[in-house]
């Protein structure tokens, strides 16, 4: 049944109803529209808000994080307010806040392969605003055996991406990305920054085109891959084809959803609590002993220079982990060494390898900077 709009709705949409490719009747199709955004953060800010703006009836959004003060630079869906809040609680006041005729049905999960179908199959639209591998491969390919349209984005520093995948005759993201990159070669937005309206142009794109195939208007973004540079401010659009190898749109033999994190080689988070294959010292283990007068530990901070610059802990001296390599002959082998970054995830690759080198007295330092913010000095910042 085709929903009616209320004399308030006319009011608000008024701009969309004297648009003739939009009009009454695709003001209705957006209000019985289902699109589902994959994510609360940087991408699905922008893409929740102007969907929400533009009447799409039922918005889904999933998230299982809550909401820190260093999301604030770019997560425009959440406020000062809302920081140690669920990003869902913060996204589904600021919605409705927006446009109180939107429908929010939230889910306050992880998605997995175990509930993607369930989650995925009640909406007509699957917006990819994710942050890892993992996830957008199980996104892309829980889309394909559903026949959803997957409007994809994605961000680092100054750069962004964005297509349609999943349509009939379009290629999906296996198309472009056969095989994930090899773990830890592509640094996460906390390791590698991200400038901040970036999201908001890539986000702006995603809602731009789901309005667009809700509409059935103009020409969409599938087979093609749009490259936003926004230091130069330059466009650049490249053709995709459809791959008839493709185990997921093409071929068909992925039948089912698989373990995403082991298919990518990471657990899809960039902090880990635990790395039970190399040794670690606890921030406060650290602290006792350097407090205690131990000046027997050599500390190595792994991070960039422009992190050092944020933050380090005194006694420590900077050695990035790409130059670790080279290195290793000015470090002492006998020493006690203990090795940081920011979240612990680098610093354990740093131990690994040297381990490899014979570096037996190598100890990673549990949580990095911001655990010793956290558990030993809060002066130490957190970024």
């Amino acid at each position: 049944m085709t929903p009616t709009l209320t004399t308030d709705e006319i009011q608000r949409y008024s701009r969309h109803l004297i648009l003739p490719d939009v009009g009454v009747a695709g003001q209705q199709k957006l209000k019985a529209a289902r699109v589902l955004t994959v994510g609360a953060g940087g991408l699905g800010s922008p893409v929740a808000l102007y969907l929400a703006a533009a009447g799409v009836g039922t918005l889904g959004v999933i998230d299982f994080d809550v909401v820190d003060v260093s999301n604030l630079q770019r997560q425009i869906l959440h406020g000062t307010k809302d920081v140690g809040r669920s990003k869902l609680e913060s996204a589904r006041a600021r919605l409705h806040d927006l446009n109180p005729h939107v429908r929010v049905e939230t889910y306050e999960t992880r998605l997995t392969s175990a509930n993607a179908l369930e989650i995925i199959g009640g909406y007509d639209i699957v917006v990819d605003g994710t942050d890892n591998f993992a996830t957008r491969y199980l996104t892309n390919d829980a889309c394909v055996l559903l026949g959803k349209p997957n409007v994809y984005g994605s961000i680092f520093r100054f750069e962004g991406q964005a297509s349609v995948f999943g349509m009939a005759d379009g290629p999906c993201y296996r198309c472009l990305f056969p095989e994930p990159p090899p773990p830890g070669s592509v640094p996460s937005c906390a390791e590698g920054g991200v400038f901040g309206v970036l999201p908001g142009i890539v986000g702006t794109i995603q809602a731009t085109e789901t309005i667009k195939l809700i509409l059935g208007i103009g020409e969409t973004l599938a087979g093609r891959l749009l490259l936003i540079d926004a230091q130069s401010m330059q466009f650049r659009a490249m053709t995709l084809r459809k791959d008839p190898a493709c185990p997921a749109c093409g071929t068909r033999t992925i039948t089912t959803l698989i373990d995403y994190d082991e298919f990518c080689g990471s657990p899809g988070a960039e902090t880990m609590d635990d790395i039970d294959d190399v040794l670690e010292i606890t921030p406060r283990e650290l602290a006792a002993r350097l407090s205690g007068g131990d000046d027997s530990l050599d500390l190595i901070d792994v991070r960039e220079p422009y992190e050092w610059a944020i933050a380090h802990i005194d006694g420590a001296r900077l050695v990035p982990l790409g130059q670790i390599p080279k290195s290793l002959s000015s470090l002492d082998k006998t020493r006690e060494i203990v090795v940081m970054c920011r979240s612990g995830v680098r610093s354990a690759d740093a131990v690994r390898f040297m381990q490899s080198q014979g570096f037996a007295r190598v100890r990673n330092l549990a949580g990095g900077i911001l655990r010793w913010s956290s558990d030993v000095d809060p002066r130490v910042p957190r970024y």
